[in-house]
């Protein structure tokens, strides 16, 4: 791995559950010297990518990272825009809503909406999905082309769960009931007990971007209410589309 892809890498360990961590444990966790994870950090620091809390001297993410994602935020608005939207699938199912954006071959959860009920589905910001193993990944699949298709089914599909579809013949019998109907259904073939249904949000250029699901439990969920919640994502779906692109 390059100087670059070890920084980065360090950068990636840090989550809404840990977002401070000793250095240690950042060694352990990327599994290089302490030496080499210290040089790292340093850079980091340099380009406030990355801070140290003066009392514990723990690190952080840094404000650097913050004026980043401003940028991007001003030139791609994709959260701002789709956020409101979310909320109100949310409120309108009573379930969690999570909004997932196609970056380096996955989907990255960047906006959630929990739902108020007391048992519900919890999803994580920063959570990477698997295009397979998700009801997500199918809808972003069945929206894309065959060249980013049969590009995804070049490397193993990963399992899950008990309930993981990994042989390619039934990952892809899904992609074409998804585009059939217009959102994809998975129970059980990311988490163990979650049930959801995903819409994909497309570009100007009419390729999917993102996709945008509602997570159940299981037990929540039948037929008619899978259907109701498939509808309801496919126009938040849309309507996220029309904003972003400007197009009716």
């Amino acid at each position: 791995m390059s100087t670059v892809g070890k920084a980065v890498s360090l950068l990636e360990l840090f989550t809404l559950g840990e977002p401070e961590i000793g250095l240690s444990d950042l060694a352990r966790k990327a599994g290089l010297d302490k030496a080499t994870v210290r040089r790292l950090l340093v850079a980091l620091s340099n380009h406030r990518l990355i801070e140290q809390e003066p009392k514990s001297r723990r690190y952080r993410l840094g404000a650097g990272l913050s004026r980043l994602a401003r940028i991007r935020d001003a030139h791609f608005p994709f959260v701002r825009v789709a956020a409101p939207v979310a909320r109100e699938l949310s409120l309108e199912t009573g379930e969690t809503v999570h909004l997932s954006e196609f970056s380096a071959g996955a989907l990255l959860t960047v906006h959630v909406e929990l739902s108020t009920k007391a048992n519900r589905v919890n999803v994580d910001v920063g959570q990477v999905l698997p295009l397979h193993g998700t009801a997500s990944g199918v809808a972003f699949l069945a929206a894309s082309s065959p060249d980013v298709v049969g590009a995804y089914f070049k490397k193993p599909l990963q399992v899950f769960t008990r309930h993981t579809v990994t042989r390619p013949d039934k990952v892809v019998e899904a992609i074409r009931l998804a585009a059939t109907r217009g959102y994809s259904r998975s129970a059980q073939g990311y988490e163990e007990v979650v049930h959801s249904i995903a819409a994909a949000i497309l570009g100007a250029d009419g390729q999917p971007i993102g996709t945008l699901a509602v997570a159940s439990p299981v037990s929540r969920v039948d037929d008619a209410t899978a259907a109701t919640q498939g509808r309801a994502a496919i126009k938040a779906a849309r309507l996220i589309t029309a904003r972003l692109t400007g197009e009716p």
